[in-house]
C-alpha cells in the first residue's frame, strides 16, 4: 500500500516504510525495509520533486522476492507518484 503526499517544496522527494510486526520478527523486517528502501532508490527519478511517500509493507512482502517486490513497487509509484 502506498500513500503519496505531494509538498510545496523543491526538493527531493522523501521516502518513508511502515513494516509492522505481521511482516515478521526484526530480522524479516529490517530485511524487507532494505530491500524496499534499494527499489526506491533505484525508482527516484519517475517520482515528482517535493513528494512525501509512505510505502506500507503487507506480511507477504515478506515471502516475495525481490522481482516481485520490484515490479509492486514500480506500479504503486507510477500509478500514485509520477513525476
Amino acid at each position: 500500500m502506498t500513500y503519496v503526499n505531494r509538498v510545496v517544496t523543491d526538493g527531493p522527494a522523501r521516502f518513508g516504510f511502515i513494516v509492522s510486526k505481521q511482516v515478521g520478527g526484526a530480522v524479516v523486517r529490517n530485511t524487507v525495509r532494505r530491500r524496499l528502501k534499494a527499489l526506491c532508490f533505484e525508482s527516484i527519478e519517475a517520482v515528482a520533486p517535493g513528494s512525501d511517500i509512505v510505502i506500507r509493507a503487507l506480511p507477504s512482502a515478506a515471502s516475495a522476492s525481490f522481482a516481485d517486490l520490484r515490479l509492486d513497487v514500480e506500479k504503486c509509484l507510477a500509478r500514485r507518484a509520477a513525476a
